[in-house]
């Protein structure tokens, strides 16, 4: 995982990875992305849930490199939230943008950490990186994902409490807001 995602972060900083704009359905994109995690959360006994019932939800957007946003977001939120929590994604269809957000119930990350969690290798508890796994790179990979986006990850946290981890991007400019009702 460590090789791949070192490439995939490079690619990305080089401009070797050319985002692939089209319009995609981000509710869809979360489904599968939950969908996948469905095991784990269940192991976990985590009630993983997208809030809200939206039918489409249409962005201008790279599938593949959101999904990979969205995957490492869950992933995270899942290995921070203590058996018996919840994780959520819920949607915020603004005019003009989209928010999604993933919230955790999880032990939060202390203040002084959350300007550097987005960095390569960055992490908050040195101990638990052998016992969690994970590269410690799923975060740089969002960030500069989002950035090809032109858009940027934010977190909310509190200690003790859970975070909340969200993200912006752009409505698809030929969705009109009746297109499918």
């Amino acid at each position: 995982v460590l090789v791949q995602d070192l490439l995939t972060l490079s690619q990305i900083e080089t401009g070797e990875i050319k985002m692939k704009f089209e319009n995609i359905d981000l509710n869809k994109l979360c489904v599968e992305v939950v969908d996948q995690f469905e095991e784990k959360a269940v192991d976990k006994k985590i009630k993983l849930k997208i809030q809200g019932d939206h039918h489409k939800i249409i962005v201008f957007a790279d599938w593949q490199r959101i999904t990979q946003v969205v995957t490492n977001l869950v992933s995270n939120a899942i290995n921070y939230t203590p058996d018996g929590g919840e994780v959520t994604i819920s949607f915020d269809v603004g005019k003009k943008n989209v928010t999604t957000y993933i919230s955790d119930t999880g032990e939060g990350i202390p203040p002084e950490h959350l300007n550097r969690i987005f960095e390569r290798f960055y992490r908050v508890d040195k101990s638990r990186s052998r016992e969690k796994g994970g590269t410690g790179l799923g975060l740089a990979i969002v960030k500069h994902i989002l950035e090809g986006h032109n858009s940027k990850a934010d977190v909310h946290s509190v200690v003790g409490k859970g975070s909340v981890f969200s993200f912006k991007l752009h409505r698809s400019r030929h969705d009109s807001l009746d297109s499918d009702h």
